[in-house]
């Protein structure tokens, strides 16, 4: 088992690692539910930075479904997204790559001694799936992630994180350097609120935006030096 030598490195998924794309949800509730996908109608407020299971009851309300009906399908929405992720495989893969720069920065992190995860609202299941055919999973500690199969609060799951990262590793997870990297301001304010250090990767909101949530660092790429330069910065530590 590899060590945390440098530290522990906490990727978000969507719109981070690969691009965002709501059709699984969307695909999904739809067969959840019973509705036409036309007929899903996603909640006012943004679901980037929110857990799939909160998504998809709002989602489902939003639709027209009684709050009642809503929650009686999360199980269920469980099954059914495995389902769609599994068939939609190759639409994935041509759809969703690896942003440019992700399997290389998730490669010198790991050279650099960084233990590596997720935290992320997708349920395992998905967000499995997304890495595993973007080519990015070989790098991530998935035993020591937190998803949104776990917590219907995106702001619990640092706390799992910890929790498992203790148990595998044997040693409690230092916040000086623990980095999360993730792209919506939910990100951000979940690091912040767990005490971990942060960076926002500027994929989908601009600089002006992210700025305004105090990120301690922001890239507009994942360009592998900027992003392993950023990482060590923040921890203090040169890597090595």
């Amino acid at each position: 088992m590899a060590e945390a030598r440098a530290g522990l490195v906490i990727w978000d998924v969507d719109g981070t690692l690969i691009p965002a794309d709501l059709r699984w949800l969307r695909r999904a509730v739809a067969h959840t539910y019973g509705l036409q996908e036309a007929d899903v109608v996603f909640p006012s407020q943004r679901v980037h930075g929110y857990t799939d299971e909160s998504i998809v009851v709002d989602t489902a309300i939003a639709s027209g479904l009684s709050p009642e009906v809503a929650e009686g399908g999360v199980s269920r929405f469980h099954e059914v997204l495995a389902e769609v992720m599994a068939e939609g495989e190759q639409e994935l893969a041509r759809d969703q790559p690896a942003y440019p720069g992700a399997a290389e920065s998730l490669a010198a992190l790991q050279k650099d001694g960084f233990v590596q995860t997720v935290l992320t609202g997708n349920l395992r299941v998905a967000a499995e799936a997304k890495l595993k055919v973007a080519g990015l999973d070989r790098w991530v500690d998935w035993e020591i992630g937190a998803f949104g199969s776990d917590a219907r609060d995106r702001f619990d799951l640092p706390a799992v994180v910890a929790e498992r990262f203790q148990a595998r590793y044997d040693s409690v997870l230092d916040p000086a350097r623990t980095v999360v990297i993730g792209d919506a301001p939910n990100d951000i304010a979940c690091a912040r609120h767990a005490g971990f250090h942060v960076i926002a990767v500027a994929h989908r909101i601009g600089r002006d935006e992210l700025g305004q949530h105090s990120p301690d660092v922001i890239v507009d790429t994942l360009s592998p030096d900027l992003v392993t330069a950023a990482v060590n910065t923040v921890v203090g530590s040169d890597g090595h």
